[in-house]
């Protein structure tokens, strides 16, 4: 493994800055002493930094010593709502949220290759190192986007990057095209007519029909899209009642379609809507469904997948970079790909418990790793 030697020198301080984020994590458009760090930073490292995108995010502009492209750098800044059982000596002090996704390396990685590349500015172009808010489905990306985030920092191409428990530590892995699914969120609400638990014939019971829905929505998929297409509908959530003696008047259930085709997406919906409007005349209820879109399909732009290989392969060798299978997971990078064409990899790191897990750790020797790449595409695309 190549990376640069003044990457490790500081390879401490990258872990200590990462734990103390792990320590205090922040939900989504709510990382305000995450982002207050991140700008104060970049600014000791004399970066131009602007604040406030997406009420949280952060942008921070880096100018090289000769002229060039500009390439811009993204990392993620949320964790989740999750109770951390990681029993870490730098665990969360914030009950019922997590860094159980890694997003503090990623900020940690980012700040590296900010600051390796600060040092002496040698390279072309011009970095823009985007930190954003609210990943975790809450829309960040779309928000720093509709603020502007592109016309005000241009970028001709942009990189980002997820760690992973799923690689080998050290291994590289990016597929060209497709990579990661896109992503609709539904929100199904029932309302019958609630009734005493001890006469169920005076009332028409919604948690009958949400447990009947159920069943009919998990048919969706094996029944009305062709088995060749990667479609997933699961529901995620059953809400109704509050009392042992009282059948609820409503029920609401939720949940989300995970595509890599729009057209089946598509489908989907209209079946959804199709078996909601039947079981609603069926059982003499209202059934109101609401779906949105929430993340884009992740589409890796394939010549620029393969400058991102190239880089990594420089800085792990051949042997460490992986094809990786298309992830019916989602990420909200994909609508900054959608704007400026660009690429996503994942880099492996020592550990087995799975992302979004509470007992899930994050090997900190990635930091280096990850911080090199970033700095590497700055350094090869710059000047191109």
């Amino acid at each position: 493994m190549t990376i640069p030697q003044r990457l490790q020198d500081f390879a401490d301080d990258l872990t200590a800055m990462r734990r103390d984020l792990h320590a205090h994590p922040e939900l989504g458009f709510e990382e305000v002493r995450t982002a207050g760090i991140v700008a104060q930073n970049l600014r000791d490292w004399g970066l131009e930094v602007t604040t406030g995108i997406a009420k949280t995010g952060v942008v921070g502009v880096l100018r090289g010593n000769r002229p060039g492209r500009s390439i811009g750098l993204r990392a993620d800044m949320d964790a989740l709502p999750i109770d951390e059982q990681s029993n870490l000596p730098y665990a969360s002090r914030t009950p019922g949220v997590m860094h159980a996704c890694g997003h503090d390396a990623h900020t940690t990685m980012l700040l590296g290759a900010a600051r390796y590349l600060a040092e002496n500015r040698d390279f072309a172009g011009t970095a823009i190192f985007i930190f954003q808010p609210a990943e975790e489905g809450l829309g960040g990306a779309r928000t720093m986007i509709a603020e502007g985030l592109f016309e005000r920092f241009p970028c001709d191409e942009i990189y980002g990057m997820h760690n992973s428990p799923y690689h080998e530590a050290g291994k590289i892995g990016i597929r060209p095209g497709p990579a990661m699914a896109g992503a609709n969120f539904f929100d199904i609400a029932i309302t019958a007519q609630g009734c005493h638990a001890a006469s169920p014939h005076t009332g028409i019971d919604s948690i009958l029909i949400a447990s009947a829905l159920v069943q009919q929505l998990q048919s969706i998929v094996a029944r009305n899209i062709p088995a060749t297409q990667q479609v997933v509908l699961s529901v995620t959530q059953i809400h109704a009642g509050a009392a042992y003696n009282v059948i609820p008047e409503v029920a609401t259930l939720a949940g989300t379609v995970r595509y890599f085709n729009r057209e089946m997406a598509e489908a989907v919906t209209r079946r959804m809507q199709d078996i909601c409007d039947g079981m609603a005349r069926s059982y003499g209820v209202e059934i109101s469904l609401s779906i949105r879109n929430v993340f884009d399909v992740l589409e890796n732009d394939p010549a620029l997948a393969q400058v991102m290989v190239d880089a990594a392969r420089d800085l792990v060798g051949e042997a460490a970079i992986t094809h990786n299978d298309p992830v019916m997971g989602s990420e909200d990078f994909a609508d900054m790909l959608a704007v400026v064409p660009g690429a996503y990899c994942t880099i492996g790191h020592a550990g087995s418990v799975p992302l979004h897990n509470p007992g899930f750790v994050l090997d900190d020797a990635v930091l280096p790793l990850g911080a090199a790449l970033y700095a590497r595409m700055v350094h090869n695309r710059g000047a191109v």
